[in-house]
């Protein structure tokens, strides 16, 4: 049978964002009566948390007339924001130019060669780092070729997070969050998921995380001191910063899928890694944070294969 009402004929582009809040119960448990709520982004289009900031630098640029009918978007991505460009793109008629490190996982460069990004990997070791200044050479050598989005340092970024994502969890918690936790990549999501939320009320506690040193395999995450912070991080936004080492993060990527059920990806477990650190220096509260992405982007990862 058809769908009938409202979802037949919509665009993909409205479907991004109003994605759900999970219950983490077997978490929750640990530390009762506090409650630990997440972010699903991958229930969006593209399946990561960067549709929201993607579509909203895309439009901005659109509405500006920076970008026009069958121009070509170009920026640095680890992965997920390039996938959202490229997918983007391709329902708008934009050509997608990315750079990318070499390192980024299998799927993701798989799935932006499925939707026709050109990609131009640069060396796994320096990381994000490395991409941001091939992107920013490639601008200079031709600034009126493409346009350059630039989410790291790109207002629409966090704006989109400041409008959607802060909303969203402040109404889905019927206004009862008490701390946010976020990861550090662009910043986007923590600096405008913060902004909203001590905007509707300034006793929500911000932590931000990041990882601990600056070789790590947090895809998509910074380790600010020693990498090129970005021009829309906020560092006096956060109550606090915690740090979280890449294999904490693996094995709470293995413990949600066997305890909750739920598949994400390396982000997401130091998400809830943190999430959790939170949660058992309170007596209670409601503490929300977000999930980038799912793991199907990472399964020809080996951690997958450890401590089974």
């Amino acid at each position: 049978m058809l769908p009938t009402g409202e979802l037949i004929g919509r665009d993909p582009t409205s479907l991004v964002g109003n994605t759900p809040l999970l219950a983490l119960r077997s978490l929750s448990r640990e530390v009762a009566p506090v409650r630990i709520y997440a972010k699903a982004e991958w229930f969006n289009p593209g399946g990561s948390v960067k549709d929201r900031a993607a579509l909203a630098i895309i439009e901005d640029a659109e509405r500006r007339g920076v970008l026009e009918p069958g121009g070509t978007i170009l920026d640095a991505t680890s992965g997920n924001t390039g996938i959202a460009y490229a997918w983007i793109g391709a329902h708008r008629g934009y050509r997608v130019e990315l750079t990318l490190p070499k390192s980024a996982s299998q799927e993701r460069k798989r799935i932006l060669r499925a939707y026709g990004a050109e990609l131009v990997l640069t060396d796994p070791a320096e990381g994000s780092d490395g991409a941001i200044r091939a992107a920013e050479e490639r601008h200079r050598g031709d600034p009126g070729r493409a346009f350059y989005a630039d989410q790291y340092g790109n207002r629409a970024n966090w704006r989109a997070h400041e409008l959607g994502t802060a909303r969203e969890i402040y109404a889905q918690t019927a206004g009862r969050v008490t701390h946010f936790v976020a990861g550090l990549g662009t910043s986007g999501t923590f600096v405008g998921t913060g902004r909203g939320l001590r905007g509707l009320d300034s006793e929500i506690e911000l932590v931000s995380f990041q990882p601990a040193t600056p070789l790590h395999g947090l895809e998509g995450m910074k380790h600010m001191e020693s990498a090129i912070a970005p021009a829309i991080y906020d560092r006096r936004l956060a109550d606090r910063n915690l740090w979280i080492e890449t294999e904490e993060a693996y094995r709470m990527v293995r413990r949600l899928a066997r305890e909750e059920g739920l598949l994400v990806g390396v982000s997401s477990g130091a998400a809830a890694a943190c999430a959790l650190r939170v949660a058992r220096e309170i007596e209670t509260g409601v503490v929300v944070t977000v999930f980038p992405d799912g793991g199907d982007r990472y399964l020809s990862e080996r951690f997958w294969e450890e401590e089974r």
